[in-house]
């Protein structure tokens, strides 16, 4: 075996691959995308280019961004290992290293491995510039693309650094060639390079994937509530017919899309037929929801679901519950108890593969699903739920270092297999598996790839797709497959184009950057005209990146009082709709408020979003409005959306500091509760417990001791308090505490 020699790479580390050289060569001559399946050594081309840029420029910096931690830490992993530099030149930024530290960390490393928003929050807040940064490498560069974190670093950098070099690196850019080229302008790509496992280069250090697909028939009772709801779903779309609003695709995208243009309408013309016609959309695409979740999971979680929506205040709940077919669908829910067929294929097939001594992945969309198929197959064999950290529900998944615990045991055998969700499929150092199961397909052929790049690394792989026969779960995979092969053949396309004109199309249009050094970046900073304080909590939304944009220099600092500080006088306070509506139901605005005009003598609030973007009394809204007009002196501001509360921030900043030459002035000390306020503040605690409720417990009950020794019947006698708060409640203030 050959090994890669460099003066900058450990020897006898590297193995010479031709594809590997090929890729590298023509990333050094500009900012290249790499796409090449999983496991084909993306991460060492990004070492071997960080060593050819780091010896051509001596003080330089390499910068490599990964979307989590654990990526991040195990790419700092993969420098060290291959790099001659000393460890502590090597060094990982996540938010867990504090900014000063970060701050310091960066000036003396030459390789940092960071998360996004960490280099993002930095970058914004001048806690560094990327001026001697040779090379940024995107690592999962497909993220590129809208408000991503990537897009505004890329921009920053191309600005700021004196030799600047870009590296992408993807499974997967997309299947489209709006997206794909999308990803390249967002990441001033001039340059594609291309692997699949059928290139010849390639070809030798590709073990195989078999892949194979395993059929089961939906049993007869699910067919039943199929057909309900498939009945509730025509009923509601002839209703829409007669609104004159059409459906001709069922997909979630394009109903999603018709509610908002609906949203939109409302927005110029309101009336009851329109809030109607968005219920009922919502409704439908909540009766496609559950179809999903009957074809391709089963009943568990498909009464999960009706549970939910029984227990919601929503009209789309209330049209559905109120709909014969769906009743009906509701009704044998409950009353059938059958497994889906996939469940007990799944075993079969994974108790066969464990008796041969192979290790490998089952792939599932819901982490309640997840937590079924771990329970059905510890009868035969040792599996362990892999899942993200906490989201909406009341699943709090796994912390990060947990996740590499799981995976560290994996590896030494604890466990034989893995029964993962999504954060598994993209970039994590997964130990070598023999087989990966898809529980069900994924339209994404994005996650498609990423899944199968899990096996057939060091040696055949096998891939096990279940399709539930007549459902959804065909026309995912089918949807998958032909996403795959177009993004190929645009890929191919698109890398043609570039050998020959060295530029993606017309779209992609030369980046023309002047040369810049330390003064330039100096003087770039100079231009700033004006500054506002931000809230610390603002760095990741786009406003603070549409300030910059517009000429106004963010300066962080964690406020008390306020969002935007724009002069001794003038603070802003930025809220979305639905934050503005939950603070006026539970009186939080009108706090807010006092504390903002006790600080500033003209605060104003900005509200992003459509006031009709959510069912509630528009009397209400106009009345809280109102209030804070007249009783408070604060004018409310509605804005589209980001780009404009900075238009507005920017405006303001101009005539406070340009016309009226003001200075800014942080004000409002931190706010010291009252005992009252305090009761408030442990009651609300509790689970489903907001503010209202919670003085509605103090105001029976007295005393927050009494609140909490009331028992369910006694907490049932609280308006607003139904029986799942009530359980909640009592679950939690029984519970034993496990450390």
């Amino acid at each position: 075996m050959n090994f890669v020699k460099h003066e900058l790479i450990k020897e006898n580390t590297i193995e010479q691959r031709l594809y590997q050289q090929l890729i590298l060569a023509s990333a050094i001559k500009g900012n290249t995308l790499v796409v090449a399946p999983t496991a084909l050594g993306k991460t060492v081309i990004a070492v071997m280019l960080s060593a050819y840029r780091l010896s051509k420029f001596r003080d330089g910096k390499v910068v490599m961004l990964a979307p989590t931690k654990p990526l991040a830490v195990q790419h700092a992993n993969s420098f060290r290992k291959f790099l001659k530099l000393p460890e502590d030149k090597i060094v990982v930024f996540t938010g867990q290293v504090n900014s000063e530290k970060r701050k310091k960390l960066f000036k003396e490393a030459k390789v940092i491995c960071a998360t996004p928003q960490v280099l993002q929050n930095d970058i914004i807040a001048g806690s560094y510039t990327l001026r001697d940064v040779v090379l940024l490498v995107f690592d999962e560069a497909h993220r590129a693309v809208g408000d991503y974190a990537y897009v505004f670093i890329a921009k920053k950098y191309i600005e700021q650094a004196e030799n600047p070099h870009i590296l992408g690196l993807t499974a997967s850019p997309g299947s489209s060639e709006e997206k794909i080229l999308e990803v390249c302008r967002n990441l001033f790509i001039s340059n594609i390079e291309i692997r699949t496992e059928s290139d010849p280069d390639v070809k030798p250090y590709i073990k195989g994937v078999d892949i194979s697909w395993v059929k089961v028939e939906l049993p007869k009772e699910l067919k039943e509530i199929k057909k309900y709801l498939e009945s509730c779903f025509k009923e509601l779309v002839l209703e829409l017919k007669s609104f004159g609003i059409n459906i001709s695709d069922f997909t979630k995208k394009e109903l999603l899309s018709v509610r908002e243009s609906i949203i939109s309408e409302i927005e110029s013309n309101p009336s009851e037929e329109l809030y109607k016609a968005v219920a009922i959309v919502s409704a439908c695409i909540n009766v496609q929801h559950a179809l999903e979740l009957l074809e391709t999971q089963g009943l568990e979680p498909l009464r999960k679901y009706f549970h939910k929506m029984k227990v919601s205040s929503s009209k789309a709940s209330k049209i559905l519950f109120e709909n014969d077919s769906f009743y009906r669908a509701y009704f044998y829910s409950q009353k059938y108890d059958v497994e889906h067929p996939k469940l007990k294929k799944l075993v079969e097939i994974v108790e066969e593969k464990v008796k041969q001594g192979k290790k490998g992945i089952v792939f599932v969309q819901y982490r309640d699903t997840a937590r079924k198929i771990v329970d059905e197959l510890s009868r035969v064999a040792k599996p362990v739920r892999f899942v993200g950290q906490a989201n909406k529900d009341e699943d709090k998944g796994l912390t990060q270092k947990q996740q590499i615990e799981i995976l560290n045991r994996f590896r030494k055998g604890y466990y034989d297999v893995l029964v993962a969700t999504s954060v598994a499929e993209e970039g994590l150092d997964i130990p070598k598996v023999d087989f990966v199961i898809f529980y069900e397909p994924i339209p994404s052929e994005i996650r498609s790839i990423q899944r199968r790049g899990r096996t057939g690394r060091a040696s055949a792989g096998e891939v096990i797709v279940l399709v539930t026969k007549n459902t959804r779960d065909e026309a995912f995979y089918w949807s998958s497959v032909y996403k795959e092969k177009r993004m190929k053949k645009l890929l191919l396309e698109l890398r043609e184009k570039l050998r020959k004109k060295n530029q993606l199309k017309a779209e992609v249009t030369e980046i023309s950057r002047p040369p810049i050094g330390e003064k330039h970046v100096q003087r770039t900073l100079s231009e700033y005209r004006y500054k506002v304080v931000v809230d610390s909590r603002e760095l990741a939304s786009n406003v603070v990146k549409e300030l910059l944009r517009q000429g106004v220099l963010p300066k962080p600092e964690k406020l008390e009082v306020g969002d935007y500080i724009v002069s001794d006088r003038v603070c802003v306070e930025r809220k979305r709709i639905d934050d503005f509506i939950e603070s006026i139901i539970d009186k939080r605005i009108f706090e807010q408020a006092s504390r903002l005009k006790k600080a500033y003598e003209k605060p104003i609030i900005i509200v992003e979003g459509s006031k009709h973007s959510r069912n509630f009394n528009p009397n209400a809204l106009r009345g809280a409005i109102v209030s804070l007009i007249v009783d408070f002196g604060i004018p409310v501001i509605f804005s589209d959306g980001e780009e404009e509360t900075a238009s507005i921030i920017a405006l303001l900043a101009k005539r406070e500091q340009e016309e009226e030459k003001r200075e800014i002035q942080i004000r409002g000390e931190k706010k010291i509760m009252s005992t009252r306020e305090m009761q408030e503040f442990i009651v609300a605690s509790l689970p489903y417990v907001n503010t209202v409720l919670a003085r509605r417990l103090l105001e029976r009950f007295k005393t927050v001791e009494k609140v909490f020794t009331a028992s369910k019947e006694e907490l049932l006698e609280v308006k607003g308090i139904g029986i799942k708060i009530a359980d909640e409640i009592r679950k939690i203030l029984t519970a034993e505490y496990k450390p």
